[in-house]
């Protein structure tokens, strides 16, 4: 009788261990397998100094509890096959116990970071180099002070240079310092605006994804946000002829306001604008784009910013090299640009030349005396009496002797013409440069009324000045004066960023109001627009019309304003119909900045706005950081 209570007893044990097993071996599904019994199944077909430790959980549980002779028998089960493919092998360096894991050094499992995180970390960093060049924003924007590695002192107030020379190292910061660089290429001027603009635009992303929203909707709203701002701004700006000088200087000098040298701009902003109409010829409306690399900026240290003057011509920032009995002054000048050397001749191979009596010295001695004359006579044959030597790194451009002959057949010579300038020379005199004495013809020179050295004012150093061009490639030459050598590059940026702007409106011949007028403008009637707008577009264009305002808002701040009482009443005056209402800083009030002549180029706006977007957008769709090591 206790034979058959035996059977019976162990047949009740072994049934619910065969349905266990059954149960999870093929019924379930792969994605319900737990992780632990994934690396259970693992470590029992690995060799017993290779097994994973796992705290036992759940199903494993039950297993301990069988019987040993059971738990003999379903240990040594083999593993589904497909928990090779579903789960990761844990590598033997990996200890896996109850609360930690330790990994080794030279593992090379990494965890990735999530796309919240990320997300959350690109606009924190792009949104504190935003903030960075804020406070340098407007005509009472601040100035940044920064130290080159090389020990240069830098001062500047243009948010393209001060963010080039900042060593930025998140990649999401990068992509706004390139963003301010595509704005001073495209526009050359509003490059802290637009990195102002990102940093708004970015923190009301923040908000829309707190809301739920995705980013990819937050993007495709962002882009149509944008399309409609330039063409609600093109609406209210107003179209301006090239040949009203008055126009464009206006718009120069609000450039100018936010520079150091902003109490020069009444001489600066003329000059800017003289130089760039001048490289469009007789016929500026017909003009599409405008290469500035047609104007030299020539920096001459001493003296004050007030010296600086536009050249009808050429300037050199040295003077002419002569020897006792040379001229200084030319005119009628004949000018000939030699690119060949007036000195001995020298062989191809580093060579020497032993002399062994003085007779054969002398004759070295004539002959080369022999050869620089009659190089010399060529060059007169020609008809030239003013001589451009080109650098040379072979051999001597030119001795002393050459010089000498020069002299005597009353030749001015400038020496050390960069090979850069050759092109910039030659369309300016008219000449074509000779590479050889044979090629040098009366054709080939160029020609100008006056050629001579200048003594500058406030410093005694010396310029040749070549006036009277013929000037056929449309060029022009600006002569920078500075008492040292920052305000000297500052003057420089900033002449540089005026004549971005008349560029500006040669690409696009618009003008509209500044002191934050066009933002809040673009603004209002964005908001309207959101409101006849249904879904996801209506949040998202509201929080990019409440980034534009930041703007003004930064303006009235930089100013010392009370920010939200000056942009409550510039809404105001706009949703007045005032389009041009906007911050006038001088007199701390909002006022009409078309009767105060604050105007600025419509594609410096809508420029910093596209790119702004652009760029927003494409951090906005970035989920994750992957590190590439080489």
């Amino acid at each position: 009788a206790a034979l058959p209570c035996l059977s019976l007893l162990v047949s009740l044990l072994l049934w619910p261990a065969v349905f266990f097993r059954l149960f999870h071996s093929s019924a379930l599904p792969q994605s319900h397998f737990r992780p632990s019994y994934a690396l259970f199944a693992r470590g029992c077909c690995r060799k017993p100094q290779q097994k994973a430790l796992v705290r036992p959980t759940g199903h494993r549980k039950a297993l301990s509890a069988l019987p040993f002779s059971l738990k003999h028998i379903f240990g040594k089960q083999t593993p589904h096959p497909t928990h090779r493919e579903h789960c990761p092998i844990p590598s033997p360096a990996i200890a896996h116990t109850p609360t930690t894991m330790t990994m080794l050094k030279g593992d090379t499992l990494q965890e990735r970071s999530k796309g919240r995180d990320v997300r959350i970390s690109n606009i924190v960093a792009a949104k504190a180099l935003a903030a960075c060049v804020r406070t340098s924003l407007g005509p009472r924007g601040m100035d940044k002070l920064m130290q080159l590695p090389s020990g240069e002192v830098l001062i500047s107030n243009d948010g393209a240079t001060i963010l080039s020379k900042m060593n930025v190292l998140h990649p999401a910061a990068k992509m706004l310092v390139e963003c301010s660089q595509s704005q001073d290429i495209e526009a050359g001027d509003g490059t802290t605006s637009v990195v102002v603009l990102a940093g708004a635009l970015l923190d009301a992303c923040s908000g829309l994804l707190s809301k739920g929203i995705h980013p990819t909707m937050i993007a495709g709203s962002f882009y149509r946000a944008a399309e409609a701002c330039c063409l609600l701004l093109k609406e209210a700006a107003k179209p301006v002829d090239l040949a009203d000088r008055d126009s464009l200087i206006h718009a120069v000098q609000t450039c100018l306001s936010s520079k150091v040298v902003s109490q020069n701009s009444d001489l600066l902003a003329p000059i800017a604008v003289d130089s760039v109409l001048k490289i469009l010829g007789d016929d500026p409306g017909s003009a599409t784009n405008v290469d500035l690399r047609d104007v030299r900026m020539v920096e001459q240290l001493g003296g004050t910013v007030d010296e600086t003057e536009l050249v009808d011509g050429l300037v050199f920032d040295k003077g002419s090299t002569k020897t006792a009995g040379g001229p200084s002054q030319i005119d009628n000048a004949k000018i000939a640009l030699i690119q060949f050397c007036l000195s001995a001749p020298k062989t191809d191979m580093d060579n020497n030349v032993v002399v062994s009596d003085y007779a054969a010295m002398d004759r070295i001695l004539r002959d080369e005396r022999k050869y620089i004359l009659n190089l010399c006579k060529k060059i007169k044959k020609t008809g030239a009496n003013v001589v451009l030597i080109q650098k040379s790194i072979l051999r001597d451009a030119y001795n002393e002797l050459s010089l000498h002959f020069l002299a005597k057949m009353g030749i001015l010579v400038v020496t050390d013409i960069e090979r850069n300038d050759v092109e910039f020379v030659c369309r300016t005199l008219g000449c074509t440069p000779a590479p050889h004495v044979d090629s040098l013809t009366p054709e080939k020179l160029g020609t100008a009324e006056h050629v001579g050295d200048v003594v500058l004012p406030g410093s005694g150093h010396k310029v040749v000045k070549f006036t009277g061009v013929a000037n056929p490639g449309c060029t022009s030459t600006v002569l920078l004066r500075g008492s040292n050598d920052l305000v000297l590059a500052e003057a420089n940026r900033s002449v540089h960023d005026a004549q971005c702007v008349v560029r500006s409106l040669v690409k696009e011949r618009y003008l509209i109001a500044g002191g934050g007028a066009a933002e809040t403008e673009a603004s209002l009637r964005l908001r309207e627009l959101a409101l006849e707008t249904t879904g996801m577009d209506s949040h998202c264009f509201k929080a990019y019309a409440d980034a534009l305002e930041v703007i003004p808002y930064t303006l009235a701040e930089n100013a010392g304003l009370k920010p939200i009482e000056i942009v409550t009443e510039l809404r105001k005056s706009h949703a007045e119909g005032e389009v041009g209402a906007g911050i006038d800083v001088k007199k701390g009030r909002i006022t009409d900045m078309y009767k105060q002549n604050v105007i600025q180029p419509l594609l410096v706006t809508t420029s910093a706005i596209k790119l702004a977007t652009e760029t927003v957008c494409m951090i906005l769709k970035v989920d994750d950081l992957v590190p590439v090591y080489g």
